[in-house]
């Protein structure tokens, strides 16, 4: 597997990772996404997409807070990478977060997963 680091992006309240993992890119936001820091996500997964990434899991477990602009980030990067084939799967959504997807229904379009593992063996939870 190659774990070489694609690279980062931070602001004061949101740092992105970027790797690759096999034909996945791993994509780690950790802080709080909103208006403010979306773009902080949204340039990394449209690299990724460009670099001809179509499969991104988002690792999720280290983002405390996501509003409306954040989920837009990622239903876009969603749309994008499933025109080019692939997908984007959410891992380890911790509460706040999940609670954003359920309310809005966002849930139901994404692949989701329990383990950053599990998301790159494919497999769904």
């Amino acid at each position: 597997m190659d774990r070489g680091t694609v690279g980062s992006a931070q602001s004061g309240r949101l740092l992105v990772e970027v790797r690759e993992e096999g034909p996945s890119a791993v994509v780690t936001p950790a802080g709080e996404l909103d208006h403010h820091t979306a773009d902080l996500l949204r340039e990394p997964l449209e690299e990724c997409l460009a670099k001809g990434f179509n499969r991104l899991v988002v690792d999720c477990s280290r983002l405390e807070f996501c509003d409306s602009t954040g989920l837009n980030v990622l239903l876009g990067a969603r749309l994008k990478a499933e025109a080019a084939g692939g997908g984007v799967h959410l891992v380890a959504m911790q509460p706040v977060v999940a609670r954003v997807f359920e309310i809005t229904g966002a849930e139901a379009v994404f692949t989701l997963h329990d383990t950053l593992d599990a998301a790159l063996a494919g497999q769904s939870d």
